[in-house]
């Protein structure tokens, strides 16, 4: 390898493996959508919970969101004590225990196939693990990338974690329909849903076995004072000669001020306000909006939930490519920018459109132009702005604040969703628009450009404003 040329295979094999936790985040996340019917019969019908069954099945199958605000603000504390790649190591152990123990959780105490309450608390207990591992995840796989990442390549990088966790979800809608296939209700019910949860520790066991072939973060040991092994890591990313200045600029980081606030609240309340609109836009609302669309164009087909999941999965990958493409040539800032119009223009429109009580090619219409924004900007660039705005010595910390607003956005989001849509369909998919033009707003005069800007360069972005 030349003496400023970076090392692609080498890059590309440490994100792969980085990218499996993104891959696990939405493979976890996604796993209960084909297991919660089952759930339902096994523990709400089984336990005859009377007029809380509903509520009891709705906190059983979201359970995992809690694990998700635990485990995304603590990463920051996890990062700092063990370090990224054995933080992820611990993540990888933690995915393996939510697999098996949310598909056998009479393990050790409970009487396998006897539904209780003691059981139904164990299998929460095992999906909040799960939730802890995906809030972990979320934080600490995009920032180890970007840290290991040259500068020109650090957008695409990043964005393949956002790609990973969208496949990782369209792969677990095969793998349960793989394993429902051909079977009896009463086999899904009994050992169906089990195979689901399963099926999560395959991925889990290769994240957890494949991270101890990568390296640490040459940042991370450069502020442990292992300058060695730093400039070794940072030779075979970027060449010799490049690795030399990128350690010198880092060194020059190390002797800065560390405290949270050192750089400003600046820098933290623009990560924060990424999270919360990447939320408060609401693309989860509009893929469960997506349904009755489908529903409604071919007559209440049985496989309406496949053609839905296959159809959406299609547009997020491809435009979740496009931003990968893209985002090291035209820049963060811009691909945000056409991203809030974007969808902007399909809330708008969807919520017209249902005012006016038409469901149909139109509005499916208008809810891939939305997504389609969606997936080619606010999906893998908010990710993308977190894992980097944020300077050396307060990222962890930094990252940990923003992605715990994320999921309490999420839970704010998916939460308020029924009673709005009860009050007013139309009105609720206008809301969704105005949060997007607030979004391009936001991005329009605080989000700085950090194309082809190196961590430490970005930086200096915010002590020069503080």
């Amino acid at each position: 390898m030349k003496e400023n040329q970076s090392n692609i295979a080498y890059i590309a094999g440490i994100t792969f493996v980085a990218t499996l936790g993104g891959l696990l985040f939405g493979y976890d996340t996604a796993v209960i959508s084909g297991a919660e019917g089952s759930l339902e019969e096994f523990f709400a019908n089984r336990l005859d919970l009377g007029s809380w069954a509903k509520f009891i099945h709705g906190v059983t199958t979201s359970s995992a969101l809690i694990g998700c605000v635990i485990g995304s603000a603590l990463s920051g504390y996890f990062a700092g004590l063990l370090g990224q790649k054995k933080s992820l190591i611990f993540t990888a152990v933690l995915f393996v225990i939510t697999a098996l123990g949310s598909a056998f959780p009479e393990f050790l105490f409970f009487t396998k196939g006897e539904a209780s309450v003691g059981l139904l608390l164990a299998f929460n207990f095992y999906r909040i693990i799960g939730g802890i591992a995906i809030g972990l995840a979320s934080a600490i796989c995009p920032m180890y990338i970007a840290e290991i990442s040259p500068a020109h390549l650090r957008g695409r990088l990043v964005s393949f974690n956002q790609f990973a966790i969208i496949f990782g979800m369209l792969v677990v809608y095969f793998v349960n329909w793989g394993i429902t296939n051909g079977k009896s209700i009463a086999w899904i019910n009994d050992m169906g849903w089990r195979m689901m949860f399963v099926s999560a520790s395959v991925p889990a066991i290769l994240f957890g076995v494949l991270l101890f072939f990568v390296p640490d973060s040459p940042r991370e040991l450069a502020f442990k004072s292992q300058e060695g092994k730093a400039l070794d890591i940072l030779s075979k990313i970027n060449g010799a000669e490049k690795a030399r200045s990128i350690l010198a600029e880092i060194k020059g980081a190390v002797e800065e001020s560390g405290n949270l606030f050192s750089y400003g609240s600046l820098v933290l309340v623009i990560g924060i306000l990424l999270s919360i609109f990447q939320q408060f836009v609401g693309i989860n609302v509009v893929l469960y909006y997506a349904p009755r669309i489908f529903e409604s164009m071919v007559g209440g087909s049985k496989d309406v939930s496949m053609l839905q999941t296959v159809i959406m999965g299609f547009v997020n990958i491809v435009f979740t490519v496009v931003a990968i493409l893209t985002v090291d040539k035209f820049g963060r800032k811009p691909l945000l920018l056409i991203g809030s119009v974007g969808m902007a223009i399909g809330m708008f429109a969807i919520g017209i459109l249902s005012f006016a009580k038409i469901i149909g090619v139109s509005t499916l219409i208008f809810i891939i132009i939305y997504t389609a924004s969606f997936m080619m900007s606010w999906g893998p660039i908010c990710w993308v702005l977190i894992a980097e705005i944020f300077p050396n010595k307060i990222r962890g910390q930094a990252i940990a604040i923003a992605v715990a607003a994320q999921w309490i956005a999420n839970f704010l989001v998916s939460s308020t969703f029924p009673p709005l849509i009860n009050f007013s369909e139309g009105g609720t998919y206008i809301l969704y628009g105005v949060m997007s033009v607030l979004s391009f707003v936001f991005v329009w005069i605080l989000v700085p450009e950090t194309k082809g800007k190196t961590l430490e360069e970005i930086e200096k972005i915010w002590t020069q404003k503080s």
